[in-house]
């Protein structure tokens, strides 16, 4: 396979080539292997890039329905899935938290302690409730004193609640990642300001679990059906997840897998999708503006194929920031950023290297787009010299 080849895959399975129909939402959702939420408007812009004449009521209208989630899951972070998809996506990258099981254990806490905090914290999202309502559950069933715990990420200087347990602190937020190894839980519907969390058992009808084993095969061939050609390393990356167990996982699932050589690197796909990789059209791919995070943009640790050396730090920030990018041919060809005012929206793009009128075209004519999305009277494009 030629490098080409493979992106025009990617791209394919991103639709990112062409725009998948609005009435596929979920489908796309599921596809891209989840839409990291935490910043959530721009997981919509990332929903946005993918499909045709969105609107953004038809992803609140789903998240309203309950039938897209937001959950913790790949790299421990808020990802957007179909509820239909929300045991894979979970269970399948619990392994992950067993590793914060096992710190517990090694500063000294008994299983049946971190069993017992898991299983209280459980029964309290049996109801959509706050943090502070969770913990103040958790304090009275555990018998145990409430803390507040400072910082939530990013510079986040929140005071978070927490509960005090066998001498240790243990925030919320930190708690959540942990339950992962057991349950399942969610985003409920907010409070206003305030998130709120259940149990997916409780909140998703016609809930179906599924068994971790089953779980983690089915998203390693959900990740390789997006992201591949891929290797054990690669999955283990975007899924967060330790070396070993991603290879353990692949090593399971390797029956189903064929190898391939992408100009004389070794990697894998699904056996099924060799034909789709090997017939994957060669043609000049459309312009995208991707958000803060895409999915895109996350699948792989060497990112060669993504951006140039010279502007990796500038995509992909040593804090953990990801940048949004312009899209041209698959590849990222520079930076933008949005500001909304007043009904107007406001995009400005700082190209890698000089554009061609038609690139500049299609960025106008995306931005007109996005507008449009985000309900925005006028849209003003300002693309400014190259960063080189």
């Amino acid at each position: 396979m030629t490098r080409r080849q493979v992106a025009a895959f990617r791209l394919a399975r991103q639709h990112l080539d062409t725009r998948a129909a609005a009435r596929a939402l979920l489908a796309v959702v599921g596809q891209m292997g989840g839409a990291q939420a935490q910043v959530l408007s721009a997981a919509q812009i990332s929903l946005w890039a993918r499909i045709g004449r969105l609107a953004a009521e038809h992803i609140d209208t789903a998240i309203h329905e309950r039938r897209l989630i937001r959950a913790w899951c790949m790299r421990h972070t808020l990802h957007l899935v179909p509820a239909e998809d929300l045991a894979v996506f979970v269970r399948g990258s619990a392994g992950r938290v067993e590793r914060d099981v096992r710190w517990l254990r090694g500063k000294g806490m008994p299983d049946r302690t971190i069993e017992k905090i898991i299983a209280a914290a459980l029964e309290a999202m049996d109801q959509p409730l706050t943090r502070r309502e969770i913990a103040g559950r958790m304090s009275r069933s555990l018998g145990v004193r409430l803390r507040e715990h400072v910082g939530g990420g990013w510079g986040n200087r929140a005071r978070i609640p927490a509960i005090v347990i066998g001498g240790m602190t243990i925030s919320i937020v930190w708690l959540f990642y942990l339950v992962g190894a057991r349950g399942v839980i969610c985003s409920g519907p907010a409070r206003g300001a305030e998130p709120t969390y259940v149990r997916a058992d409780i909140w998703i009808p016609r809930w179906r679990d599924t068994p971790r084993e089953e779980a983690e095969q089915r998203l390693l061939r959900r990740y390789l059906q997006t992201f591949g050609p891929g290797t054990p390393s690669e999955f283990a990356y975007w899924v967060g997840t330790p070396q070993r167990e991603a290879q353990a996982i692949w090593t399971r699932e390797e029956s189903n897998l064929a190898r391939v050589s992408v100009e004389g690197a070794s990697a894998a796909v699904v056996r099924a999708d060799v034909a789709d990789l090997v017939e994957a059209p060669l043609i000049r791919l459309p312009v995208r503006l991707l958000p803060y995070f895409d999915a895109y943009l996350l699948g792989h640790r060497d990112r060669r194929h993504i951006v140039d050396a010279a502007n990796l730090k500038t995509v992909y920030s040593t804090q953990g920031w990801v940048a949004p990018v312009v899209l041209v041919d698959g590849r990222a060809a520079g930076t933008w950023s949005l500001t909304r005012e007043r009904g107007r929206l406001r995009i400005a793009v700082t190209p890698f290297a000089p554009f061609t009128r038609n690139i500049r075209t299609a960025i106008r004519r995306e931005a007109d787009d996005l507008g449009r999305f985000l309900g925005a009277a006028e849209v003003q494009v300002q693309i400014a010299q190259p960063t080189a």
